[in-house]
């Protein structure tokens, strides 16, 4: 992801301060830069150990302080997590949205969303990791992302969007509400009307379905599986679904 997924994003620059502020003021730092702290120490912990190898104290003793004040932030690893994915996504996510709203072609906009998530970069590669590990938290316990649906699905979000720009504008035919007797047109493309907001929901929660699925894959060195084939599989699943051409 060009700009977004290098780690130099509001956040990281959030998690590089509060571990200066940490080592100036000798631990009498404010609540909010104490807890921001922890936070990036737990993603470095969680990319190290894994989800099931990290304890309190392991990422008390990466951020340098003790498990007292852990805890006092936070109640458990889980709760750290969910502010890890939090942390991870506005890092990862932020700049390329920004870009993403601002692009008048919807089909480029798609595709700035997509390729990021194959870059087979380190920062592509950590990003599924967390996103790995948080999954499987949540399978186990669906309540833990509960409250954080809206800040950590900003993506899916970003997708639905672009994708009813173009079913309004005509980029993506499969979407609009002419879209006919085909696939796309039985799915109820512009039910609620001509801009195909249904269909365009629909088709970016496959997508990020998809595309969890085929990074999990790449990230357990499926035989034959690279980013680049990954990323042909996805545009032949956007032109199926849209009409449009993303070759």
């Amino acid at each position: 992801m060009s700009g977004v997924g290098d780690g130099s994003g509001a956040s990281s620059a959030a998690g590089v301060s509060a571990g200066a502020a940490l080592a100036a003021g000798g631990g009498r730092q404010k609540p909010a830069v104490r807890r921001a702290l922890i936070v990036e120490a737990a993603r470095g912990v969680i990319l190290r150990e894994g989800l099931g190898g990290t304890r309190l104290r392991d990422i008390a003793g990466e951020a340098g302080v003790s498990v007292g004040t852990v805890t006092y932030h936070f109640e458990s690893v889980a709760e750290i997590l969910n502010e890890v994915v939090v942390l991870e996504t506005a890092r990862f996510y932020s700049s390329i949205i920004e870009a993403v709203d601002a692009e008048p072609d919807p089909v480029a906009g798609v595709r700035m969303l997509v390729e990021p998530l194959f870059a087979a970069t380190d920062a592509s590669d950590e990003h599924w990791r967390l996103w790995s590990d948080y999954w499987t938290a949540v399978a186990r316990k669906p309540a833990v992302a509960a409250e954080y649906v809206e800040r950590i699905r900003v993506w899916e979000a970003c997708l639905t969007r672009t994708l009813r720009r173009g079913a309004e504008s005509g980029a993506f035919p499969a979407l609009g509400a002419g879209a006919g007797a085909g696939a796309a047109g039985r799915a109820g493309a512009g039910a609620t009307g001509p801009d195909g907001a249904d269909r365009a929901s629909e088709v970016a929660l496959k997508l990020a379905a998809y595309s969890d699925g085929v990074a999990t894959q790449l990230a357990q060195k499926a035989p034959g599986l690279k980013s680049e084939l990954a990323l042909t599989w996805m545009w032949t699943f956007l032109g199926h679904e849209t009409g449009a051409s993303f070759a």
